[in-house]
């Protein structure tokens, strides 16, 4: 009867620790396409068009643009109002000035757009990295979620199994004592 009772018990064991390792296993499945994503991001080849405009576009959105820009609008309305004669290349109603600083903005309109899009494309690769990191980390919970549950399942299947030996032991002591009582 022990010798049953001990491989059932091994059998129990060897079950319980297979669940295990097939959650583990599985986890570890699913995880591996989103390690894959996160650990080798896509690389971004930029033609020099794109690396130009970014680079003035950051240029273009700094203050030293704007410092500079204002010195030099300041310089170019001074040196016109106090020049002499023909030294004057636009007088005052800044003809000239107006026409080159429409020009820039037509210019760097287009090409902060495109860095900002480029930008936009780069921010919604990071939320995607986010998005899976997220999902790894929901993953691993639920597997120690299962872990754990299997884990109370064998405690509690076990408890009730001790539970049921001890009743019986005590039915035996019950009735020994009956006949001792009798006897």
């Amino acid at each position: 009867m022990k010798k049953k009772s001990l491989e059932k018990l091994l059998f129990d064991e060897k079950s319980h620790l297979e669940k295990l390792h097939k959650i583990v296993n599985d986890s570890i499945d699913a995880e591996e396409l989103i390690i894959q994503n996160i650990a080798h991001p896509s690389i971004e080849n930029l033609t020099s068009g794109q690396k130009i405009s970014d680079k003035l576009a950051q240029f273009g959105g700094s203050w030293k643009f704007i410092i500079l820009f204002f010195i030099l609008l300041f310089l170019w309305i001074v040196f016109n109002v106090f020049a002499i004669g023909v030294y004057k290349f636009d007088p005052y109603p800044f003809i000239l000035m107006n026409l080159i600083l429409s020009c820039i903005a037509a210019l760097q309109a287009p090409i902060i757009m495109m860095s900002q899009n480029r930008q936009e494309e780069k921010d919604r690769k990071r939320s995607e990295n986010d998005y899976l990191i997220n999902l790894k980390a929901e993953m691993q919970i639920r597997s120690l979620n299962q872990k754990i549950d299997l884990l109370l399942e064998e405690q509690i299947k076990t408890l009730f199994e001790t539970q049921e030996k001890q009743y019986d032991l005590l039915t035996e002591i019950s009735l020994k004592l009956k006949k001792n009582k009798q006897s």
